[in-house]
């Protein structure tokens, strides 16, 4: 069974920095993963996606915040988010999918965590 778990969230002031970890309990190398998140009362966005090629993409409101990379030799995951905003408030949650390009649509990913907060006050 495919374990994700995400970890490192929690309060933060605006402009502050958080790094989120997802550890994965199988390979992230040639895999597709994602970072998403669900701010309150609204659907779940895709943030940062990492390709199976080591390509990334991200959501436009991140671009030039957040960083999405891998360690392979952990099977870790990580989102590192800068210049935090009060509109980063969400529950953000580790995606992991098979082969392919770097997506943030939901659909294409098979494997989820639990999901860990991040709250950014002003």
């Amino acid at each position: 069974q495919v374990q994700l778990v995400e970890s490192g969230g929690g309060s933060v002031q605006a402009g502050g920095s958080l790094t989120l970890s997802c550890a994965s309990s199988i390979p992230i190398s040639r895999r597709r993963m994602g970072w998403f998140r669900q701010p309150p009362e609204k659907n779940r966005e895709g943030v940062a996606s990492l390709g199976a090629d080591g390509s990334t993409i991200y959501q436009d409101a991140v671009k030039g915040r957040f960083t999405i990379s891998g360690e392979d030799d952990k099977n870790t995951l990580y989102l590192h988010m800068t210049a935090l905003k009060p509109e980063d408030t969400a529950l953000y949650y580790c995606a992991a999918s098979g082969l392919g390009p770097p997506t943030l649509s939901s659909e294409r990913y098979g494997f989820w965590g639990q999901g860990i907060q991040v709250t950014v006050s002003s």
